[in-house]
């Protein structure tokens, strides 16, 4: 539940107030980038800062790997290596800068940090 919870705040506040706030365009929208850049998909119709894909993923990976660390060890490696493959896609598909994916994990490992913080005081013995 509480993941579930972690994505949805991530994608909100990333998609709907800092993406609104910050109105950067696409790569494949900007008239400069856009002429040389390889359209690998449909360019996409939001704004390009943050990723909200980095910010999901990163949110729900550092919130698993906080929370089921000590249980099963090697789920920082699959979780991390899962969202930072996610933020390589975006880049490479030309829907988003390097700069967008990198803040935009680092948001969402801010929002995991927080999450998995308040799933331990709600679940103290987890």
């Amino acid at each position: 539940m509480l993941l579930a919870t972690t994505a949805g705040f991530a994608d909100f506040t990333s998609a709907s107030i800092i993406k609104y706030n910050v109105k950067r365009l696409r790569p494949c929208r900007d008239p400069v980038v856009g002429a040389t850049d390889i359209n690998r998909v449909p360019c996409g119709s939001g704004y390009s800062f943050p990723s909200t894909h980095a910010t999901d993923h990163f949110a729900m990976a550092i919130f698993l790997s906080l929370v089921f660390g000590k249980k099963w060890r090697w789920i920082w490696f699959g979780a991390i290596l899962w969202a930072s493959l996610i933020c390589f896609a975006q880049v490479y598909v030309g829907v988003h800068f390097p700069l967008d994916v990198i803040c935009g994990a680092i948001y969402g490992s801010l929002v995991g940090i927080l999450f998995a913080y308040l799933f331990k005081k709600i679940q103290p013995a987890f």
